[in-house]
């Protein structure tokens, strides 16, 4: 028996005013991505849920409010790393988001991010994703190329609508361009 996957659809799709937006956040990423979020939010009258899926982690337990219980990949690593980067991201969400009058979340995730994520908007009934292009730089292309690229597998494997917000854009009038 084939199973069918529930494709996107007016009967799928999320009111956009009153409901929650799930935002991707990595660390370092520039305030940008946020800001872009929050002004979303701040004109649909939702919520903010800032969400970063670390990928040396594995998802033990899912929780009905999208929250995991997590544990390293690498049974041999530190356990309690990702207590300050989560501190650090809840810092950095602190600073963009104060004063926007925005409620906001921050979650910390593990696994995949588009799964991690869309697990998440699922819970929170989100109407839609906002995350950032990829940081600039060969390490970030070498990543997006054995990981995938956030954006496309949440636009490929959920039916929310997802708001990329460019970091850098290229200059099409370069000649390596033409």
């Amino acid at each position: 028996m084939v199973r069918q996957v529930p494709q996107p659809g007016d009967e799928r799709m999320v009111e956009p005013r009153g409901h929650p937006l799930v935002v991707g956040v990595v660390p370092g990423q520039p305030a940008l991505v946020l800001r872009t979020a929050a002004a979303w939010a701040a004109a649909t009258g939702g919520a903010l849920h800032c969400a970063y899926a670390d990928p040396s982690r594995h998802v033990v337990e899912e929780h009905p409010d999208g929250s995991v219980r997590h544990a390293p990949v690498d049974a041999d690593a530190d356990d309690d790393g990702w207590r300050s980067r989560e501190a650090d991201l809840r810092a950095a969400c602190e600073e963009v988001l104060a004063g926007t009058g925005v409620t906001w979340h921050v979650h910390y995730l593990a696994g995949r991010p588009d799964r991690a994520l869309t697990h998440l908007a699922r819970a929170v009934d989100a109407a839609a994703f906002v995350v950032g292009t990829r940081a600039p730089g060969a390490g970030a292309r070498m990543r997006e190329m054995v990981e995938g690229s956030v954006a496309v597998g949440l636009a490929r494997h959920q039916h929310r609508p997802v708001l990329v917000v460019p970091l850098r854009v290229v200059d099409w009038s370069e000649r390596a361009w033409r």
